[in-house]
């Protein structure tokens, strides 16, 4: 199965510049799709997921339209074809 990740400012110095990157995942889940992402850009699991391997508190993943920590979290389903952003969070006052 094949899903796009779409890449936010701040992580595409990781990715060689690419706002979008198609990934082949076996699984059919959050984490398959995360792991074939970190497969080919290891530098961004650390700025993705926290020492015990779950999303960091400050960054959204979304899977389609639907933020991931509401759909089952790194077990929320995929399908070909799926569309996941990665959105950090901004602060500021």
């Amino acid at each position: 199965m094949t899903v796009t990740f779409r890449i936010p400012g701040p992580l595409r110095s990781m990715t060689g510049g690419r706002s979008h990157v198609d990934v082949e995942t076996s699984g059919a889940a959050l984490r398959d799709a995360l792991e074939a992402l970190f497969a080919t850009y290891p530098a961004i699991r650390d700025r993705v997921l926290t020492e015990r391997g779950e999303i960091r508190e400050h960054v959204n993943v979304f899977v389609g339209k639907s933020e991931a920590r509401s759909t089952g979290g790194l077990a929320t389903p995929l399908v070909d074809g799926m569309e996941i952003s990665i959105i950090p969070a901004i602060s500021g006052g």
